[in-house]
């Protein structure tokens, strides 16, 4: 627990201005206040970041793929639109960008998440077990009303 603490700390001193770290620190103060207890606010925080930080990733790391294949490809000798290509050819890099985000930036985004944030990693790794928990117990109450 005090290594955590000393963490969030050195999260504050650091990245003061960062609204991801601001979002974190308070999730962690949370947590630390709560005394490792889970609450709504903290799993809210935390998802926030979570997505917050995912589409940062897919967004920034999709567009600078698209850019690395465009410039691999050279201009055609025929049929180049020009400068009026090149501008919609950088809207088009965009949409992609953000559909490629929506489609698959959590599957190369989470590990890093958990990499990045493990203590909010925690939080909602444990929501989520309380979650299916509650599914669990919900579906037995259901075999309870079966007939005999």
């Amino acid at each position: 627990m005090a290594a955590l603490l000393q963490r969030f700390e050195s999260m504050q001193a650091t990245s003061v201005n960062n609204p991801t770290v601001q979002l974190a620190s308070r999730a962690g103060e949370r947590l630390l206040a709560k005394g490792q207890e889970l609450d709504q606010a903290a799993t809210k925080d935390a998802e926030e970041v979570r997505d917050a930080f995912v589409s940062f990733f897919g967004e920034t790391f999709f567009s600078q793929m698209l850019k690395a294949m465009r410039s691999s490809v050279g201009k055609p000798a025929y049929f180049h639109g020009g400068r009026a290509e090149e501008v919609f050819q950088s809207q088009l890099d965009q949409t992609l960008t953000e559909e490629m985000t929506e489609a698959s930036a959590d599957k190369l985004g989470e590990p890093l998440f958990a990499n990045q944030f493990p203590h909010l990693a925690q939080i909602l790794s444990e929501a989520k077990d309380l979650q299916q928990g509650d599914i669990a117990v919900s579906l037995n109450d259901l075999n309870g009303l079966r007939r005999r």
